[in-house]
């Protein structure tokens, strides 16, 4: 009889329905240092980023299920100028925690991941920073350059209690994997070389996933500071891996990061596997909370182990956004020291300026703010470069608008009067620093081709109005070379792809390239000065590689730039007329840009103002203007 009732029970509980447990994943990525909802660069208040606004989100998300895991998903510890503060307050004698792991360690993250630019001020201080995180940094695809082991934890299995949907503590245990980019290779070739190695990310997540689910580990989360590609089929150690680590079975959640961008969201529609409305890659719960702290990402899942183990039933990811949300009053607190400072070093005179300097027209028209990085670069490689051989070649610069787009307000927007340091680092906006290099006359056109991806190709038999460029466009990618002059023709298809493969050989968007007034010679030898990103291969540019560097001025293009500024008071700004797009007949060439930027529209400028748009964006119009001037000899 025992027997009997001891079978009718167990049958009993084998139909019964299994408990469920709801599970909620709380992700930031990509705050660049913005922990204050504070704008460096205009000294004001910024009202729709910050991880004290994002800080209240967390509170409310938590609140609503106390079974939650926060994860930060990297390129937290530069990005503002409260970032340079830290990093400098870094190399003193016993330096404190920093900041950005400080207001982590109070929000009770529960695991962070490494990003591309936390390897921006060096190893040291991205190995200090982290060791002082009361909670697992991960990343598993770089590796220790002389033993090949793992230069950080990989991975981690989290094991938490929660209550299921029956009100039972349950316990279930968590793997988390990090990955980065392994283009940081050439991005901070400076820092890394000889010291780490990266290794794809796909291949290094196939085997970390298998590796956790042996260990026991009932869930695995791949934590990825990388975004979606529009390939089906990718290289190895590409950049942005997403929908290809997706297809990776076993994995049940992917936080994603990197792109600046808000998954769900239809700006993806189109990408392969992409179900932008419901926030799935080839039905892989899949969330990207934009930058800055201007979202949290949150996957909702549902959990049960009706099978024998804990597995996803189902699943809800969405975006709350953080603009208006009112500040967590701590964090302003926890990290006023820093702020303070930020504010005094940022508030300090460097010279006068006679005219503004913005970067709202700069993907349509040279630009003062562009021309004046180019020249500070320009003065400081020829006094490095005076007595060396190399002296005798051609001396050219690239600079790129830093700030043009992804807001209404990401520009850079420096008026006339004083300028101070905010202005410098409104103008550069990265720790990079100057390297310059060797390039032939081909692979400069070639240089620039690929700058003229950013822009959008024009049918000259299409609609009456066409757009030249997003707004959301990388304009950091768009070098312009000071000292030779040359066209854009859009109309032309472009000659490379946004890796630098070669698309159609026969494609030139790029007319006239003259130097010192002359068609430049394919084999000529020219230096050009340049950052270390792009040095080292930043933006897949062809030909450009660590090899190609022919000297390191080892000084952050910003400081280079504030010594300019010194020794030329007041400043004038100053546009070097050397390239142009070339109208199409029959097309209006419009662009969005920040509303802001018509009130700098002066009679010079090839640009007109056509109507304002919602948001706190306008429409303007690239006019047709006549051939620019050879630029001075150099």
């Amino acid at each position: 009889m025992k027997l009997l009732i001891a079978f009718i029970l167990s049958c009993a509980a084998a139909l019964a329905p299994a408990a469920t447990l709801e599970l909620r994943l709380l992700e930031t990525s990509d705050l660049h240092m913005n922990l204050l909802a504070w704008d460096y660069y205009q000294d004001r208040v910024a009202p729709d980023y910050g991880l004290d606004r994002v800080a209240t989100l967390i509170d409310a998300a938590r609140r609503e299920n106390p079974n939650n895991l926060l994860v930060d998903n990297g390129d937290l510890l530069e990005g503002s100028p409260l970032g340079d503060i830290a990093a400098a307050r870094d190399e003193a004698p016993n330096p404190p925690v920093h900041p950005a792991i400080r207001l982590l360690a109070a929000l009770h993250y529960d695991v962070a991941n490494i990003g591309n630019h936390d390897f921006n001020y060096g190893l040291p201080l991205l190995r200090r920073a982290i060791a002082a995180a009361p909670f697992p940094y991960i990343d598993a695809n770089v590796l220790d350059a002389k033993t090949h082991r793992n230069a950080f934890l990989p991975s981690v299995i989290l094991t938490r209690r929660f209550k299921d949907s029956e009100g039972h503590e349950r316990s279930l245990r968590i793997g988390l994997i990090g990955l980065v980019p392994p283009q940081i290779m050439q991005w901070d070739h400076a820092n890394l070389a000889g010291r780490v190695e990266a290794e794809d990310m796909v291949e290094t997540a196939r085997k970390l996933v298998s590796e956790l689910r042996a260990a026991g580990a009932d869930l695995v989360v791949v934590v990825a500071h990388t975004g979606l590609e529009r390939s089906a089929e990718l290289p190895r150690l590409s950049e942005n891996t997403a929908t290809a680590l997706a297809r990776i079975p076993g994995i049940d959640a992917l936080l994603l990061g990197h792109q600046h961008a808000r998954f769900p969201g239809a700006g993806y529609a189109g990408y392969p596997g992409a179900d932008t409305l419901h926030g799935t890659l080839f039905g892989v719960p899949a969330v990207m909370p934009a930058r800055w702290g201007e979202a949290l990402g949150l996957v909702d899942l549902q959990l049960d182990d009706s099978g024998g183990r804990w597995r996803v039933s189902a699943a809800h990811v969405s975006l709350r956004d953080a603009r208006g949300v009112a500040p967590d009053a701590r964090i302003a607190a926890l990290v006023a020291p820093e702020h303070a400072a930020t504010l005094a070093a940022a508030r300090t005179p460097v010279t006068e300026t006679t005219g503004p300097l913005s970067t709202y027209f700069a993907l349509a028209e040279e630009s003062a703010a562009v021309d004046l990085v180019a020249r500070a670069q320009l003065e400081a490689a020829r006094k490095a470069l005076a007595g060396r051989p190399e002296a005798a070649l051609p001396l050219l610069a690239a600079a790129a608008p830093l700030k043009a787009g992804g807001s209404p307000d990401g520009y850079t927007d420096i008026p006339a009067g004083a300028l101070t340091m905010r202005g410098v680092a409104d103008l550069y906006v990265y720790p990079n620093t100057a390297q310059v290099v060797r390039v032939r006359g081909a692979e400069l056109a070639d240089w620039l081709e690929m700058s003229a991806i950013q822009l959008h190709r024009i049918d000259p038999k299409g609609p009456a109005e066409q757009e030249i460029s997003g707004h959301g466009s990388l304009a950091y990618n768009f070098d312009c070379i000071e000292g030779v002059s040359y066209a854009i023709d859009l109309t032309e298809p472009p000659r490379f792809d946004a890796q630098g493969t070669l698309l159609d050989a026969n494609a030139r968007r790029i007319h006239d390239l003259r130097w010192q007034g002359r068609p430049v010679d394919p084999a000529a030898e020219f230096l050009v000065v340049t950052n270390n990103y792009r040095a080292g291969g930043g933006g897949h540019f062809p030909h450009l590689a660590a090899d190609r560097i022919v000297l390191d001025l080892a000084e952050p293009v910003r400081d280079l730039l504030a010594a300019y500024l010194r020794e030329h008071r007041p400043l004038t700004p100053q546009v070097e007329a050397g390239w142009r797009i070339l109208p199409v007949p029959g097309v209006h060439l419009v662009f969005r840009s920040g509303a802001r930027g018509a009130a700098y529209l002066g009679a010079q400028d090839a640009v007109r103002l056509l109507r304002p748009l919602d948001g706190g964006w306008a429409l303007y119009e690239l006019q047709a203007t006549g051939a620019p001037p050879a630029p001075a000899p150099n």
